[in-house]
């Protein structure tokens, strides 16, 4: 009976008393708090959302560039409204992220609900804290599609920065009304007036518009609520109207399958309800609804305007397309126009470090890129490697968060080979191009570089970089542009200090080291960002490393004619620090097509043999000598080089131009 009592404690069933009244009893104290079904809303009270209509709600994001004080404005604006409770400990609440929390910065979009009282009328205000780095700006651009406004947050210290001016275009091109702050008016050195300048000149925006605040002391933090709630308008939809839910966000639970973040435009759903993917045409039966706050909190019902999660029993990472549509069975209503698909910047192949945890592998990438849509795979294999993915990347950060967050959260370890970008081919080759069934190829990976004589030109991938930088480093940053074969097209001046430079980049160029570069030149000053500019036509060769005369698959790679030798003799050098010594001698050679460009020798380890040599006729010590350099050229012929794993990225981080 003590047994069965536990079992049925454990999973809060009622217990037989043997009174008249059979109460409910109280958890014990011998378990533990968080036992029995893994659910996060379970024992919640539910809130009643009907009492928020459309015209109360305000929903809106954050967005900014890196460290300007996005997430620590989202705490303020939590703690005011009673979301969460005001203490020390509140600092990047809703960066609930491990990666997150050891970096200082932004990577997932994370949504939450506040209520909020305004002169006497209750308010709902969903808020989406968005990334700041150029690599994430896919994660901001799904956001707003859920938005009808933006707080626009600028550093008073620092100003206007590139991704400012990437940000603001996303809102200004989304047509969402724009709310300008100007933060960190407690700094030493701050400078609202000049950062107010800045923004009506680059934006349009008259200086009156802009907020002055601390989010770090709250100062003026109350007014941004009352500026969102008056300036920004409530979504344009009806609850009389079909159930239209666009999903922009989802995770994979272990025990509950899919949770997506979604976005009514239309109707109500609630707990029950029969529900169709407009992409998959699967039909689902809603386990849970709720709203953010910012964790999971059950509500009876959704209503149009509001964002909130929902739990319908998606089992399979690949239900849940970020950009899909669900509407109710047996009332189909037009697809909403979703979200274009992102285009990969930097491309790099992904291998598991032990073949047996292919299939964990699998599993780990399929429940993350449902997490991280922008992330493209397609399956690869490499004599050395075995079988992995060839995986699309936004930038060089991108792909070391997934990375990062693959070890952390899946507990997964992946040997990565050098990032590459997407280059093109025209081909010239009839064989070729009945083979292909088209005159233009794509070419992702260094092994599928077709010969120069079957191609009429090679196309390489060129963006539009725009750097934000303090005058005085003007003159070294147009130098680093033009030796990464760069293309000015514009020179601004914001105000007196600040100059905004455009150039059109070769990808190639800026994709592994440039911002290093930069923020080592401009003393951490100068701020990067770019966008797609398409591809121009280009003098491509493919360069081969060779160990021995043995091609290494994973190091080749696709260069400028121009850049060839260099690049082929630093990687030599590289290579040469990095491969441990062997008991013979390793020739370290940069190769294009036959032509050798560059060399280095690794020398071997050499045992003394004449060391018990103590006088004698010379011909004893050159029999020993001579039998030592047979030895090794044997050693040679039959032995292999192994390239440790850590090489790949290593190799490829050039040295700042001196």
């Amino acid at each position: 009976m003590a047994l069965a009592g536990r079992a049925a404690l454990r999973w809060g069933a009622r217990l037989p008393s043997p009174g008249p009244a059979a109460a409910p009893l109280c958890r014990p104290a011998w378990l533990p708090a968080a036992c029995g079904r893994p659910y996060s809303s379970r024992g919640k009270e539910e809130i009643d959302m009907s009492t928020y209509p459309v015209e109360s709600i305000r929903n809106f994001s954050i967005i900014a560039h890196v460290d300007h004080g996005k997430s620590t404005l989202a705490d303020r604006l939590l703690e005011i409204t009673g979301t969460i409770s005001k203490t020390d400990h509140n600092k990047q609440v809703l960066d609930k992220l491990q990666v997150e929390r050891e970096r200082g910065i932004t990577v997932k979009a994370q949504s939450a609900s506040l209520f909020y009282n305004h002169e006497g009328i209750n308010y709902l205000l969903s808020l989406i804290d968005t990334p700041g780095h150029v690599d994430f700006s896919y994660e901001v651009s799904r956001s707003l599609s859920a938005c009808q406004g933006v707080i626009l947050v600028v550093d008073a210290n620092e100003g206007i920065q590139a991704q400012t001016v990437a940000n603001f275009y996303l809102a200004f091109e989304a047509q969402l009304s724009i709310i300008p702050v100007i933060n960190k008016i407690d700094l030493k050195n701050a400078d609202p007036e000049r950062v107010e300048k800045q923004i009506e000149k680059l934006f349009d925006i008259p200086t009156d518009e802009c907020i002055r605040i601390s989010a770090k002391q709250g100062t003026n933090v109350e007014k941004v609520l009352q500026k969102v709630i008056e300036k920004i308008p409530p979504p344009q939809c009806n609850t009389a109207d079909p159930l239209k839910a666009l999903v922009f966000d989802s995770t994979f639970d272990h025990y509950r399958g899919v949770v997506a973040n979604i976005a009514l435009f239309g109707g109500e759903i609630a707990k029950g309800h029969k529900i169709v993917s407009a992409h998959t045409k699967k039909r689902y039966e809603v386990n849970e609804v709720g709203i953010l706050t910012p964790n999971e909190q059950p509500t009876h019902k959704l209503y149009a305007g509001q964002v909130g999660y929902l739990i319908a029993g998606m089992k399979e990472v690949t239900e849940a397309q970020i950009g899909d549509t669900l509407f109710l069975y047996k009332q189909p209503v037009e697809p909403l126009p979703g979200f274009k698909s992102v285009k990969p910047m930097v491309f790099a192949g992904m291998y598991p470090v032990d073949q047996t945890e292919y299939n964990n592998l699998k599993s780990a990438l399929e429940r993350l890129t449902l997490n991280d849509s922008s992330v493209t795979v397609h399956r690869d294999s490499s004599l050395a490697l075995g079988a992995g993915w060839r995986l699309g990347f936004l930038g060089l950060l991108h792909m070391e968060v997934f990375n990062q967050r693959l070890e952390q959260e899946y507990n997964m370890s992946v040997i990565l080979t050098a990032p590459t970008v997407p280059y093109k081919a025209v081909l010239s080759s009839a064989k070729l191009i009945k083979e292909y069934g088209k005159d233009q190829i794509t070419i992702i990976n260094p092994a599928q570089f077709p010969d120069k004589l079957s191609v009429s030109e090679y196309l390489e991938p060129i963006v539009l970089g725009t750097i934000v930088t303090p005058h005085e480093y003007i003159g070294k940053i147009i130098t680093l542009c033009q030796d990464r074969r760069a293309v000015q097209k514009d020179l601004l001046y914001i105000d007196e200090n600040r100059v905004m430079l455009k150039y059109l980049f070769p990808l190639n160029e800026i994709v592994v080291d440039f911002y290093d570069a930069l923020k080592s030149l401009s003393s951490g000053y100068a701020s990067f960002d770019y966008e797609d500019a398409g591809y121009q036509s280009a003098d491509l060769i493919k360069m081969d490393i060779l160990l021995n005369g043995n091609p290494v698959e994973e190091l080749a790679t696709i260069i400028h004619k121009d850049k060839a030798y260099a690049a082929g003799k630093l990687l030599c050098e590289h290579l040469k620090e990095t491969i441990p010594r062997q008991l013979f001698e390793i020739a370290i050679q940069a190769a294009i097509g036959k032509k050798i460009i560059a060399r280095e020798t690794l020398k071997p380890y050499r045992k003394n043999v004449v060391a018990k040599c103590y006088g004698g006729d010379i011909t004893r010590r050159m029999k020993l000598l001579r039998r030592q350099a047979e030895g090794k050229r044997l050693m040679r012929k039959i032995g292999n080089v192994e390239v440790p794993r850590d090489a790949f990225i290593r190799v490829l981080k050039r040295e700042t131009d001196k």
